[in-house]
Formats: structure tokens, C-alpha cells, sequence
């Protein structure tokens, strides 16, 4: 046993002596001193590490050998999972320059993508309004008929479908994400298929909302409906043409790639769609929030609704026009 530990720890040592030095390295950054060339190297070398470690503890080495391993993936563990400093202000840098920049560089797909949800939404929801049996060539009608029962005056909960009637506004919340996150993800993702699917799904959404709303207008349910879903959809209708829009920018990467190379021209792209489809994530939670604790509440007056969402219209507007225009040295 002695002999084959010995043989071990000649076969590693050298290892462990420059993952030792790394380590080492990495504390004093910590410190403010520079971060040592092969920082990347950190995580591989941990696996390594732990295997290592791993190896002796089955085998039974000495209590000092599998010691001296743990204290070295006990360092390395605390190095790679320890907390960021400069997140906070990378986070803080994203929400108020890069997110609203990145929208206003792709201004073109993001008046495509405006263009192919409102226009739908406002020829199905004029259609509606004025056709009362138009709206079943859009939607089925047990869809219908659950529309219609979500948004009843007098209805117990607005905005909740049957069976939810009684979940509480944390359970709707979660619910709201999953689905309006769905929702954008979907919509963004259908674009690597040369945006094709990324223009069906916001036709079909503009189309769906659109005719959801001139047909409960027609049949009097505006005054629930319009309350409820006014206060979040300055949040969730934006979220979801910025993630059509960053679809968009994947589908003319790979159908016009100009002078770059295919490969090229979509990692650009799908660089530039990330932080359009992370923003846009970010505004769907908020539009989750709004919806589950704030359009539900029958407590609040229409009046009051109505007020609030002029001021988020008004807000949205201008943070994708007027934040990052001035740029600020990095800190």
C-alpha cells in the first residue's frame, strides 16, 4: 500500500504543486493583485483534483496525503464559486445602457417584428369586433368559451382560467412565467428556422390577441378586460416583439451573411440576440409580477389601472429611446 501511494504521488506531485501555485495566484488577486495568465485552467484542474482525491480516499492513503487533497478542492471550490464583486455593476450596466442600445442597433428588426404582431392583432381585433363569428376561424371554440369565462363581469378571479380560480396569486405568478417566458422563447427560437417560424409565431400571436380583445370589446367584457390586461402589457407585448426581433437578427445572419463567412455571421448574431432575448426575459418576470399581484386585484379601480399603464407605455417608451445614449467609462 505504501509502495503504490508513493508511486501516486510521484505520477501527480507536479500537479499539485502548480495547482497549489494557482490557487495561490488566485487568492492574492483576490486582493487586487492582476489575475494570473492561466485562471482558465481552474476548472479542469479542479475535476482533475477532485479525482485525484477521490482515488486516494478509496484506496485508503494516508490520512496526511488525503488531507493535503481536500484542503486543496476545498481552495479551488471556494474559487470557482465565489461571489462577484463587479456582477452587480455588470447587471446594473446591462439593465441601463447595453439591453436598450442593443434595441436601437437593430431598430430595422424591430419594426419587422412590430409590424408583423400589431398589424395581425389590429386586423383580427377590428374583425371581431365588427363579425361576431369571426373570431372561431382564429381560435377554437372551447378557447373561446374559456376567454370568455376568464373575463366574465363579475367574474370571482379575473384573468384566471377554470380550475385556477382559486390558486393564489404566488401559484399564478410562477404560472405567468413559465408562459410568458414560453412564449418569447419560442418566438426567438423559431428564427434559426431562416425566421420563418419566428414570422408565423408573431402573426399568429398578434392574431390571437388581437381577436381576443375585439371579441370580448363586442360581447361587453371590455370593462374586465381591459383593466386586467393593460397594467402588464407595456412589459409582456414588448418583451415579445424584441424576442421576435432577435429572431429576426439569426434569420438574416443566416440568410445574408454578407462578406462573413455563415459561422461568422451567426455567432455575431446570436451574440447580439442574447442580450436582446435576456432583456426581454428580464420584462416578461416583471409583466409575470405585474399580472399575478396587480391586474388580478379587483380592489383597485379601472381608473387607476388605466393611469398606471399610460406611465408604463410612457416609461418603456422612453428607456428603448433614451437609456445608454450616453456612454459612461467602465468602471
Amino acid at each position: 500500500m505504501i509502495e503504490k501511494q508513493q508511486q501516486f504521488e510521484r505520477l501527480h506531485a507536479v500537479r499539485w504543486r502548480e495547482f497549489d501555485a494557482l490557487l495561490g495566484a488566485l487568492e492574492t488577486a483576490g486582493r487586487g493583485a492582476p489575475v494570473p495568465a492561466d485562471a482558465a485552467r481552474l476548472p479542469a484542474w479542479y475535476r482533475e483534483l477532485c479525482g485525484h482525491y477521490a482515488v486516494a480516499r478509496d484506496r485508503g492513503y494516508s490520512a496526511r496525503l488525503t488531507a493535503e487533497l481536500h484542503a486543496l478542492a476545498l481552495r479551488a471550490h471556494r474559487q470557482l464559486y465565489r461571489r462577484d464583486p463587479a456582477f452587480g455593476w455588470r447587471l446594473l450596466a446591462f439593465v441601463t445602457s447595453e439591453f436598450p442600445r442593443m434595441t436601437r442597433r437593430h431598430a430595422h428588426a424591430m419594426f419587422v417584428a412590430l409590424a408583423l404582431f400589431l398589424l395581425p392583432g389590429a386586423f383580427a381585433g377590428i374583425g371581431c369586433y365588427v363579425d361576431s363569428e369571426l373570431v372561431y376561424s382564429v381560435m377554437e371554440a372551447n378557447q373561446v368559451a374559456e376567454m370568455e369565462y376568464m373575463y366574465e363581469p363579475g367574474g370571482k378571479r379575473l384573468g384566471r382560467e377554470t380550475g385556477r380560480e382559486a390558486s393564489s396569486d404566488i401559484a399564478m405568478f410562477g404560472y405567468y412565467i413559465s408562459n410568458n417566458i414560453g412564449i418569447g422563447f419560442r418566438t426567438f427560437a423559431a428564427g434559426v428556422l431562416a425566421g420563418i417560424g419566428t414570422v408565423l409565431t408573431l402573426v399568429y400571436n398578434g392574431l390571437t390577441i388581437g381577436a381576443v380583445a375585439g371579441h370580448l370589446t363586442r360581447i361587453g367584457y371590455g370593462s374586465t378586460f381591459w383593466p386586467f390586461v393593460c397594467g402588464h402589457s407595456a412589459f409582456e407585448l414588448t418583451a415579445i416583439v424584441i424576442c421576435g426581433a432577435a429572431g429576426l437578427v439569426v434569420a438574416a445572419a443566416v440568410l445574408f451573411p454578407g462578406n462573413l463567412a455563415r459561422k461568422v455571421a451567426m455567432k455575431r448574431a446570436g451574440r447580439d440576440a442574447a442580450v436582446l432575448v435576456g432583456g426581454a426575459a428580464a420584462m416578461l418576470l416583471v409583466a409575470a409580477f405585474l399580472e399575478a399581484f396587480w391586474s388580478s386585484s379587483a380592489l383597485l379601480p379601472a381608473a387607476v389601472k388605466f393611469f398606471a399603464a399610460a406611465a408604463f407605455w410612457v416609461l418603456v417608451v422612453l428607456y428603448f429611446t433614451r437609456a445608454g445614449a450616453v456612454r459612461h467609462a467602465p468602471r
